[in-house]
């Protein structure tokens, strides 16, 4: 992750050099992203209505109205069962039966669990786009509008979270921030800048476009399914 942040930075840095170049702009300018960084921390936030009781219920509630499904569960072992349960569980259309699969991808970071004794064939890689299933972490997760935040890198692809059909999240209770600032306040703080790019994901994939009537996966999951630690 250190190496693709370092690659940015640097592919950044050659774009705004030429800039400065061809406006005969020169001189040091620690100064200036000294003052530009201290301007975006201290950015005032605007109005905003105050999040009672804990954010992750707020989060749970803010999820289950974009027409995401959340469940808790106890311990990371748990997860193979209760994706195999949700998958089991799904009620679809005859036409839309086939894309009911046992079978899809997974970020690096579950490889390790017992997905085989839960009776799925998870692969860690990264999806094909042919891929019915596709389960991930997060970075973060936001209260005021039940998001999930995805940053980009090589252990956390964003086509597992876009491509399948079916999408299950894990999300941390203690990754939940209150809203959007906190989560960009949170990358800075610790990754130190934002990497190439940062999805928001908010529900399954949706369109009103024809006739203004809502349609789940027009571009994207029809389904996410979070399980929150």
């Amino acid at each position: 992750m250190s190496t693709d942040l370092e690659h940015n930075r640097t592919a950044r840095d050659a774009v705004l050099a030429r800039v400065r170049q061809r406006l005969r702009k020169t001189g040091d300018r620690t100064g200036a992203r000294a003052t530009a960084a201290g301007i975006v921390a201290a950015q005032a936030h605007g109005p905003r209505v105050p999040i009672e009781g804990s954010l992750a219920e707020r989060f749970a509630t803010r999820a289950t109205d974009m027409a995401s499904t959340i469940e808790s569960i106890a311990d990371r072992a748990e997860i193979p069962m209760r994706v195999a349960r949700y998958l089991d569980a799904l009620v679809l259309p005859p036409a839309l039966e086939k894309q009911k699969s046992h079978a899809g991808v997974c970020w690096p970071e579950f490889a390790d669990l017992d997905w085989r004794g839960a009776g799925l064939d998870i692969e860690p890689r990264v999806t094909t786009g042919s891929d019915r299933l596709g389960i991930t972490g997060c970075y973060c997760a936001i209260a005021e509008t039940g998001t999930l935040v995805f940053l980009s890198g090589a252990d956390t692809p964003t086509g597992t979270a876009i491509l399948p059909d079916t999408h299950i999240a894990v999300a941390r209770a203690d990754r939940v921030v209150s809203g959007m600032e906190e989560a960009f306040a949170l990358i800075r703080r610790e990754r130190g800048s934002l990497p190439r790019a940062v999805n928001l994901i908010s529900g399954p994939s949706r369109t009103g476009d024809i006739e203004q009537t809502i349609v789940l996966g027009a571009h994207g999951p029809y389904r996410v399914h979070i399980l929150g630690l």
